[in-house]
């Protein structure tokens, strides 16, 4: 899975390698990618987090094509976080629903994830409010 030095890619410490390289370049690299593949790995399960992963390995220092296995593990343990998370929403709120509320009072007691929660809730309102006033600045621009 991982070397021991830390780094779960198959080469040098991406530190190095990302000073050194053309920013632009690394991005058309990740951007080349079809943003819709879904990678099945030889148990047959479907790996559909594999590019985004692969990026944040490397955005947090990893090699720019990390072990496959490293990738495979983290993708293990993001659907068994999503599945345990959905399904402790569907036990606690409106049976066989997920909701805002319910995601809320499930991470109350972390507070990292509450905190990112709550950011993400606010981000999200600020779009909606953003958009709403940039559709009405339009029609009213395209009734004159």
């Amino acid at each position: 899975m991982s070397s021991g030095d830390g780094s779960s890619g198959g080469g040098p410490s991406g530190s190095a390698a990302a000073s050194t390289a053309n920013p632009e370049e690394l991005n058309r690299s990740f951007e080349d990618e079809d943003d819709d593949v879904i990678v099945e790995s030889e148990g047959g399960r479907r790996r559909i987090f594999n590019k985004e992963l692969k990026c944040m390995l490397y955005g947090f220092g990893d090699d720019k094509n990390p072990y496959t296995e490293t990738v495979e593990f983290l993708e293990d343990l993001v659907m068994e976080f999503i599945t345990d998370m959905t399904q402790k929403c569907m036990d606690i709120g409106r049976p066989g629903r997920v909701q805002v509320e319910d995601i809320i009072f499930l991470v109350r007691k972390h507070p990292r994830m509450y905190a990112r929660v709550r950011e993400l809730l606010t981000m999200n309102e600020e779009l909606k409010k953003a958009r709403k006033a940039f559709d009405e600045v339009k029609y009213v621009q395209g009734s004159k």
